[in-house]
Formats: C-alpha cells, sequence, structure tokens
C-alpha cells in the first residue's frame, strides 16, 4: 500500500492541490482537505474495483471533501473571495512590461471574482476543465456525471461566466466614464 500511495502522491498531489485551491480559495484549508483525501483513499484503497482510471476516482474522492467542507462552513460564499491572498497568484512569467502584468492581474481577479459567483456545479466543471484539463470523460467520472451533463454544464458554466465578466466590465467602465 505505501508504494502505491507514493505512486498516487507523485503523479497527482499538485494538480489534487491546484483543484482543492481553486475551490476553497485559502492555502491552509486546501492543504488540510488534501490531506482528508489521502486519508480517505488510504482508508477505502481496497474497494477501489478499477472501473475508472485512479485519477478519476482520486479527484472523485476531492470533489466529495470540497463539498463536505463548503457544506460545514456558514457563508462560506461570502468568504471565498475575501480569503484569497491575490498578492501570492501566480501568473506565468513571460517576462511582460509591468503594465501588463497590472493588467493581466486585474482580468484574473476579475476571472475569479467571477467564478467564486458561479454555482458549485458550474466551478466543479469549469476548475477541472480548464485548470486541471480534464478531459470531458474524466471530469463525468470523477463528478458520477454522463459525459452529457458534463458538456451541458460547461456549456452553461461558460455562457454564465462571460455575462458575469461583460456585467462586472460593464460596470467598471461606467465608473471611468
Amino acid at each position: 500500500m505505501n508504494s502505491v500511495f507514493q505512486d498516487i502522491y507523485s503523479k497527482y498531489h499538485q494538480d489534487l492541490f491546484q483543484f482543492l485551491f481553486y475551490m476553497v480559495k485559502n492555502r491552509e484549508e486546501a492543504e488540510d482537505l488534501v490531506q482528508e483525501v489521502y486519508i480517505r483513499v488510504m482508508n477505502s484503497y481496497d474497494k477501489f474495483e478499477g472501473k475508472s482510471s485512479e485519477k478519476t476516482w482520486l479527484f472523485s474522492i476531492a470533489k466529495n471533501v470540497a463539498i463536505d467542507h463548503f457544506r460545514k462552513q456558514k457563508s462560506w460564499r461570502d468568504r471565498l473571495y475575501d480569503k484569497f491572498d491575490w498578492d501570492r497568484q501566480s501568473i506565468k512569467d513571460t517576462s511582460p512590461l509591468p503594465e501588463d502584468s497590472t493588467i493581466l492581474n486585474e482580468e484574473v481577479k476579475m476571472l475569479y471574482k467571477c467564478l467564486d459567483s458561479c454555482s458549485t456545479n458550474h466551478r466543479l466543471v469549469l476548475i477541472m476543465r480548464f485548470i486541471n484539463d480534464f478531459s470531458i470523460s474524466e471530469t463525468a467520472e470523477a463528478l458520477n456525471w454522463t459525459e452529457s451533463k458534463v458538456k451541458t454544464t460547461q456549456h452553461r458554466a461558460m455562457k454564465a461566466l462571460r455575462a458575469k465578466m461583460e456585467l462586472v466590465q460593464g460596470k467598471e467602465e461606467s465608473v471611468y466614464e
């Protein structure tokens, strides 16, 4: 079991942490949730039947851990945005000009703010598909959904996210006019 756990850890730890971090927007909470996922993996690995890949099974557990965490919190949606430390936000360093970095950072902030206001299902699909690079079938397996439901939810999530971003941009532009 120890070598199996090491294998899972080495393959998926970074993706698992990122997924939970994007869900809870707090490094310490994400680290705690990762530990909870590993505890559940250790307790239930002997029940893993191999009907799905280890990756989708692991992220299915992570999704359930995140949902359990949200259920325990009171008014978690109101606190998500406040808990995120924007100073530690990592942006790929391609040596952009400082003003480009500022604009990009503002766009990233707006994206995350709008993502936070999405429903849990929309956020799950968007994070899995576009941040963790899951395929549609991997996302469906992890969420225990059909591929059709993933595609439909992704389409609706993108539409809702785009509308929220346009609304925020419109409000920002009217302030400067």
